[in-house]
């Protein structure tokens, strides 16, 4: 029998927004994780706000919508505020009911500055961290770093001059015959970025370089950094760090041995060393000799071409474990790739060093949630 279309719609419909989300959606295991960082992070954002005058949108409510542009690939936070209007899933996440109106992409820009000055993106990403650690997810001695070029919002046509005023004619469009350099030019669009190549044959592009440390067990990222492009920029964040983990590590310890009793346990402890897993480009005698310093088993790529002696010989390469880190230090390429096809990233979409790297943290941290659901049990 042939159905028909209702030209009279109903006045009124008793639905709950919970039971238009499937119950084995995937965002159902993603939502409690982030309302769990979220109230941790209360205290930091009483410390926003003021105590008087008009109520905001909600921060916990920005923060979940980073999350879901993320995780959906929204490229703005335009579009983004144009599907609130009518994606049920998305206000499920935001807890919006049907009749709430969404607020206005305007609302990112004024709260951005708020959130910078008190560094959420950063204790957000870490509260992730923790959180994972505390379920046992996390390795304590195996990691991997590695860096990624993250393309600037900025044209090769905006390089130029120090000193030379903006204009709109486009008369720095053919670079033939000229000389540039971050030295003497900088780009009026993006002065923070820099121009930059990966490698030979490559075309230069004003770039950050985004740093990803991950550790070996499940692959997930446990410290993320966004610093200006140059060619000793990854090798820098490799060790900075190794520092803050050798930190975090030490302070853990310091609190296990205040519960601890067992003085066999407490010894069994030290002495543990962490190895550190990074390609061809890590291989300098400047950071192998910086990761020894620090008790770190440095587990690089070796780089040996045209007489070039690596800076590791045979008494680290013919380890099982240096085999292991070398197959285990690829996953972070799965990292990035998240980071730059799902997560939107290849390209930042603000202007500036801080703004650029708050918003590349709460990709990463998008991306250890989604790794977070995966490793819990059904």
């Amino acid at each position: 029998m042939r159905g028909t279309t209702k030209q009279q719609p109903s006045l009124l419909a008793l639905v709950s927004i919970e039971s238009l989300v499937p119950e084995q959606h995937p965002l159902r295991r993603v939502k409690p994780l982030a309302d769990r960082v979220l109230r941790d992070l209360s205290p930091v954002f009483d410390e926003m706000y003021a105590a008087d005058g008009r109520p905001s949108v909600p921060p916990e409510q920005l923060l979940k919508a980073t999350l879901l542009m993320a995780l959906y690939s929204v490229r703005s936070e335009r579009l983004f505020c144009e599907q609130l209007a009518y994606n049920m899933l998305f206000r499920w996440f935001l807890d919006l009911d049907m009749t709430s109106k969404p607020f206005d992409a305007s609302t990112f820009s004024k709260n951005r500055e708020r959130m910078l000055e008190h560094d959420v993106a950063a204790r957000f990403f870490h509260a992730v961290v923790e959180l994972a650690r505390e379920q046992g997810l996390l390795s304590s001695e195996h990691f991997s770093v590695d860096g990624t070029l993250i393309q600037a919002w900025g044209s090769t046509k905006s390089f130029r001059p120090k000193g030379e005023e903006a204009s709109d004619s486009n008369g720095f469009g053919d670079f033939r015959g000229t000389k540039r350099s971050n030295e003497t030019h900088e780009s009026a669009t993006d002065p923070d970025a820099r121009l930059y190549r990966k490698g030979r044959g490559q075309e230069a592009k004003l770039s950050y370089v985004a740093h990803a440390m991950m550790e070996n067990r499940n692959g997930m990222v446990v410290d993320f950094d966004l610093s200006e492009a140059s060619g000793r920029a990854e090798r820098e964040a490799g060790v900075q760090f190794v520092d803050r983990e050798r930190e975090r590590r030490e302070k853990r310890e310091r609190k296990a041995r205040k519960k601890q009793k067992q003085a066999q346990r407490r010894r069994s402890k030290k002495g543990r060393r962490m190895t550190l897993a990074a390609d061809k480009a890590y291989d300098t005698r400047d950071f192998v000799r910086a990761c020894r310093e620090r008790r770190v088993t440095p587990h690089v790529a070796q780089f040996q071409y045209e007489g070039r002696r690596s800076a590791i010989d045979r008494r680290t390469t013919s380890r099982p474990s240096y085999r292991m880190s070398q197959r285990a230090r690829l996953l972070i390429e799965k990292v990035f790739g998240w980071i730059k096809g799902v997560g939107g990233f290849r390209r930042s979409r603000f202007r500036g060093r801080d703004r650029t790297r708050s918003a590349a943290l709460f990709v990463a941290a998008a991306f250890n949630l989604l790794r977070l659901t995966n490793l819990q049990p059904a």
